[in-house]
């Protein structure tokens, strides 16, 4: 069973890119919910992630931070797990 993903982001963050190349170099497919110029999805990011800043990524609807920390869970071999391939 392939995971839920979601991503919000906005259009040049450089971590944004980043996070967009590891799923794509994963054969991930996601959703991405631009924040840029839209206070209301912001917002929405903030309370379901506990985040400010971009990207603020979702795994089966479990908020695990932005690029950094899936870069982490990947080195530690538990991203492809938590995405189920």
């Amino acid at each position: 069973m392939t995971a839920k993903v979601v991503m919000y982001g906005k259009w040049l963050c450089p971590y944004c890119m980043m996070a967009r190349r590891l799923f794509k170099n994963k054969g991930v497919k996601y959703t991405e919910i631009s924040v840029s110029w839209n206070r209301k999805r912001w917002d929405e990011m903030e309370q379901k992630s506990g985040g400010n800043t971009v990207p603020q990524i979702f795994i089966n609807d479990e908020p695990l931070g932005g690029y950094d920390d899936i870069a982490a869970l990947d080195q530690e071999g538990e991203l492809d797990k938590k995405l189920g391939i």
